[in-house]
């Protein structure tokens, strides 16, 4: 992975990590040119698409492919 690609990483962790909506989720992502595939398991729709603003926001992300998973409790 180059530079763009590992700074992208660092910045996707950081948004995921600081949302509040999102606190003690543990999400997993890949990303390849820009786009970037969501996965794990939240327990709401809103989680679901919180972490997609949160990953939307990020420079460089130009596509998401959100499967996450949401699990009701």
């Amino acid at each position: 992975m180059n530079d763009s690609g590992n700074c992208l990483v660092a910045k996707l962790h950081q948004a995921l990590s600081s949302s509040p909506h999102l606190l003690g989720r543990k999400l997993e992502f890949e990303t390849t040119s820009g786009v970037v595939v969501l996965r794990g398991t939240v327990t709401s729709f809103y989680q679901k698409q919180m972490a997609q603003e949160a990953v939307r926001r990020v420079d460089g992300v130009e596509m998401i492919d959100n499967r996450l998973h949401v699990a009701w409790n």
